[in-house]
């Protein structure tokens, strides 16, 4: 049994308030995933490399074709291996990742050994943007306002990469309907903008529960 077996609704950590509206639910594609945090394809392109450099030094240095195979199924062994190892991760961080948008927030549920949900107020979002790839998956990066903040690394990899040069910027990640998402997420920060003008207040703080 896990914490997320307890949620009210899934990928949600508590109910929602009376007059709360879900509006949208997702999760990364574990495969998209595994390509822009994992960065599986750079790590393959590495090793691939490496076995080209190692068996073409190998055969300059004389050495015989038996060792020349050998080093170079050794080290196919240790990329395997390794793209394996950050392949299983994103399988696990994709399962254990919800993105939830309600007509009031934006919620991340993620976290495999410390479970978390960060709520973001639409108040504390100042723009919201969309990137959309080649195989089909986009992401919805948040720039934030003046004062309000999340951990890069807490937040990792649901967070906009080396923004934290600037200013962190929670992201939903891998999204295989991502045009769908921002288009919800588009009316939702309208309609909650309007409402704001009409009756004025401050921006709710960044909430992280666990």
């Amino acid at each position: 049994m896990s914490d997320f077996d307890c949620e009210p609704i899934r990928g949600l950590p508590e109910p929602l308030p009376p007059g709360e509206q879900l509006r949208w639910q997702g999760a990364p594609r574990w495969s998209a995933l595994a390509k822009r945090a994992f960065h599986v394809r750079l790590v393959a392109i590495y090793f691939g490399l490496l076995i080209l450099w190692r068996i073409g030094a190998g055969w300059f240095a004389g050495e015989s074709r038996e060792h020349l195979v050998g080093s170079g199924l050794w080290l196919l062994a240790l990329a395997l291996a390794a793209i394996g190892i950050l392949a299983l991760l994103a399988w696990f961080y994709a399962r254990s990742t919800i993105y939830s948008i309600t007509d009031r927030r934006v919620i991340i549920r993620f976290g495999l050994a410390l479970p978390m949900a960060v709520n973001i107020p639409f108040k504390s979002i100042e723009t919201a943007g969309l990137r959309v790839y080649a195989d089909g998956t986009g992401d919805l990066p948040l720039a934030l306002i003046e004062g309000q903040q999340v951990g890069y690394f807490v937040m990792w990899p649901n967070v906009r990469p080396w923004s934290f040069i600037r200013k962190t910027q929670p992201m939903l990640l891998a999204l295989p309907d991502a045009e769908q998402a921002a288009e919800i997420l588009a009316a939702a920060l309208t309609a909650a903008l309007a409402a704001d003008q009409a009756v004025p207040d401050d921006a709710a703080p960044v909430a992280a529960t666990s």
